[in-house]
């Protein structure tokens, strides 16, 4: 069986954003550098409210008439409605393309797309190397998602895969409209350029990068039995200080209030999701560790 996996995503759809000033139009909104795609395929963003909260998260990546924005499906209508509000009077058409193509995840080996007709738009995901590749292909293509080169895997399948990285996803790991970048890991998973300049909502993520912490972040959790439900607290005693998110197991994602727990469990309380003791692991690519948390002041 070939050693990488590949599977279809029906939860993901596309945004197309072409025109003449298209690449102006959403380097000017989104939280990324558009001039990174002069020298790699494919970016990781976000789009924010005014108060720097994450409405959108998505990946762009060039194609032969603009840009494609590949989101969740059941945001690429409100992302395109979006992007119009800033449209003004930019020459940019913004069009809900989710029914033109169909979402793989490949991870785990080497790959590359082979078939017939029209080339799927392929790319490696750009939060992290291990993460694997992306691929939009268009409905009704030749191009093949499985074969020799890759066994056919699930979306669970993926979805344990991200989980064992520590990579959190929008809707499952963090509430869109109520989680910072910072907290959405988006500092560390190259989905935000603190060189670009302006974009929709960046002088409160300048300021967060700015303080050097963000007491709240996602993180990789270990059960020391299966874990709950996603949706259930993270508390030490009687104080709630996270919330679950993507589970797998024993293994989980969990939005915690770093900043407080060296202080509550020093008191000899464990930290619990539901009623399952749990650790916490920091990724090894991170660049944050509980320790810094337990010797700074919270911000």
């Amino acid at each position: 069986m070939a050693e990488t996996k590949i599977a279809l995503l029906p939860d993901r759809g596309a945004v197309s954003v072409t025109g003449e000033d298209a690449e102006k139009l959403l380097q000017g909104t989104i939280t990324n550098d558009m001039a990174l795609l002069a020298s790699q395929p494919a970016i990781h963003a976000g789009l924010l409210t005014p108060q720097g909260k994450i409405l959108f998260s998505f990946f762009v990546v060039k194609t032969p008439d603009g840009f494609l924005l590949e989101a969740a499906r059941d945001s690429t209508r409100g992302l395109a409605e979006r992007l119009r509000l800033y449209k003004l009077r930019a020459k940019a058409e913004i069009e809900d393309a989710s029914s033109d193509y169909s979402v793989a995840a490949i991870w785990g080996g080497p790959y590359a797309p082979h078939g017939r007709g029209k080339q799927p738009i392929w790319f490696p995901d750009p939060r992290l190397p291990e993460m694997g590749f992306r691929e939009l292909v268009t409905i009704g293509s030749d191009w093949a998602l499985a074969g020799d080169q890759a066994s056919s895997a699930t979306a669970d399948e993926y979805h344990a895969h991200r989980i064992s990285l520590g990579v959190p996803e929008a809707g499952r790991d963090y509430v869109l409209g109520d989680t910072y970048p910072h907290e959405a890991l988006f500092d560390q998973l190259s989905g935000v350029s603190f060189k670009k300049g302006c974009f929709v909502g960046q002088e409160v993520v300048a300021r967060t990068q700015n303080r050097s912490m963000s007491r709240k972040r996602i993180v990789p959790v270990v059960g020391e039995t299966a874990l709950p439900e996603p949706g259930a607290s993270i508390v030490v005693g009687s104080v709630e200080i996270g919330r679950l998110g993507s589970v797998e197991g024993a293994r989980g994602l969990a939005l915690i209030r770093l900043d407080r727990v060296k202080e509550l469990t020093a008191k000899g309380e464990p930290l619990m999701a539901g009623n399952v003791p749990v650790r916490i692991e920091i990724p090894d690519w991170a660049t944050f560790s509980l320790a810094q948390y337990a010797s700074s002041p919270s911000t």
